[in-house]
């Protein structure tokens, strides 16, 4: 896929926008939907179909200035084991839900960070997870977690494999030292080459990494030599992440020197010369911030067309319905979305009490699951095939979106999209903006603060 960067379209229509990793976004789930909600959608599934799992893991020995996600920090590792009892727990009070060890197609560590786990708790998790679902003993399964390099030796790189785990994603943001100081997290481009060296040797089949953009005291030139340090490693697939500085949400960024972040012209340029740089390495864009190399699964399911959107990113998987587990987890059950406490005590006290820890969710309108499916197939595949849809939902695109194709209109006039009766097709110029475009089929976001989001570029 082709992209062109336009600079002055950018800044045109690079307002904040969802990252639609759902949709609705998470901002409209709600405190109506309960626990009997989530085991009403669980009970409505068709027995022995294939899930994807998301675990939840907390924990991280320091803070990232920048980072946004649900975590605590402690250096007491002690913590851990009852947190995976009681994961175990939650997964045990969903069994009767989800049927006697249906097949695992996907699992996902994420957190947090996933390592922060005892060899020994590793084990007793992926056996909690093997006891409620039959694993692919074939290597077949899409078995991904991710890492922090600075806790990543090699015991534990072999252990994961060990575990049936296939797939990498490893944290590392930028190369420059003034950097990782001003964000709290240093870690040498020996230590991530050797994970990734290591983590090839022992038979891992992808390696993902993320990047940031727009970290304090980043400059073109040394963001363009953290690209050059990243391409000696050649990853199979590269997020480039926008920061957001919402320091107001995220505690964390209170930390964060604001004088020292790049301005809106340096971002760009930034931005700019990492996209020519890596489609230059032969790296294909996906679509938002991500990249992946020709010949990785990423890159197939897109021209596939099974590519989809969910909480983790892109996902080649995207048929499957995902559950999540432990604290914040969410779930997504064919029209249903669900989320844990966030709470960490919150969370334990719900499982110890053997509740499921259901604290907010959303279910679909068929509106909602109409939108849906218009954003992600833009998202995915910078399209919408409209007489597809038509024939599916026997409606009249033109006349059920009459409001959303004139608000399309100025995108159109400015090359970001082309509209017809047959589709609705983002060019080479407007890829880089294309949440603003899904944008336009959002029916809440006009009511909801736009300070909630990071901009789209």
């Amino acid at each position: 896929m082709n992209v062109d960067f336009d600079a002055s379209l950018i800044a045109r229509y690079g307002e904040s926008a969802p990252r639609y990793t759902s949709y609705p976004p998470a901002t409209q789930f709600h405190g109506q939907f309960g626990a009997e909600d989530l085991s009403r959608a669980l009970t409505g599934r068709p027995a022995g179909q294939a899930w994807s799992l998301y675990v939840h893991v907390p924990f991280c020995e320091s803070v990232c200035y920048y980072c946004a996600c649900n975590k605590t920090i402690t250096k007491h590792h002690e913590r851990a084991e009852p947190y995976v009892t009681r994961v175990a727990r939650e997964l045990q009070l969903l069994s009767p839900a989800i049927g006697a060890r249906p097949p695992l197609d996907q699992l996902h560590w994420g957190g947090g960070t996933p390592t922060f786990l005892s060899h020994d708790e590793m084990r007793v998790l992926m056996c909690a997870i093997a006891e409620r679902f039959a694993l692919r003993p074939d290597d077949t399964g899409e078995y991904s977690i991710e890492i922090d390099p600075r806790h990543a030796p090699d015991a534990t790189l072999a252990l994961l494999r060990t575990l049936g785990f296939n797939r990498l994603s490893l944290g590392v943001q930028d190369f420059d030292p003034a950097v990782q100081r001003a964000i709290n997290r240093e870690q040498s481009f020996a230590l991530v080459r050797h994970v990734a060296q290591t983590a090839r040797s022992l038979g891992f089949r992808s390696l993902s990494v993320d990047l940031i953009y727009g970290l304090p005291r980043q400059t073109r030139d040394s963001f363009a030599r953290t690209l050059e340090r990243l391409l000696e490693i050649s990853p199979d697939r590269v997020s480039l992440f926008n920061y957001a500085h919402l320091p107001q949400r995220f505690k964390p960024q209170r930390r964060i020197d604001a004088s020292a972040i790049p301005d809106g012209l340096t971002k760009m340029a930034i931005l700019s010369g990492t996209v020519e740089a890596l489609m230059c390495a032969g790296y294909v864009y996906i679509g938002l911030d991500h990249f992946a190399k020709a010949d990785d699964e990423l890159a197939r399911a897109q021209r596939e067309r099974t590519l989809a959107r969910n909480f983790q990113g892109y996902s080649t998987r995207g048929h499957l319905d995902v559950l999540g587990v432990g604290a914040s987890a969410v779930s997504r059950i064919g029209d249903v979305y669900s989320q844990n406490a966030w709470d960490l005590k919150e969370y334990e006290d719900l499982v110890d009490q053997g509740k499921l820890p259901v604290r907010r969710g959303f279910e679909l309108s068929a509106d909602d699951a109409l939108r849906r499916e218009v954003i992600n197939d833009l998202l995915c595949h910078m399209e919408c095939d409209v007489a597809a849809l038509e024939a599916r939902h026997a409606l009249r695109f033109a006349t059920y979106f009459s409001a959303e194709l004139a608000h399309l209109e100025s995108f159109v006039q400015d090359g970001l999209v082309e509209v017809n009766d047959q589709k609705i097709v983002v060019t080479p110029r407007g890829q880089m903006l294309v949440r603003a475009i899904c944008a336009v089929f959002d029916r809440y976001l006009p009511v909801v603060d736009r300070r909630l989001f990071s901009r789209v570029v």
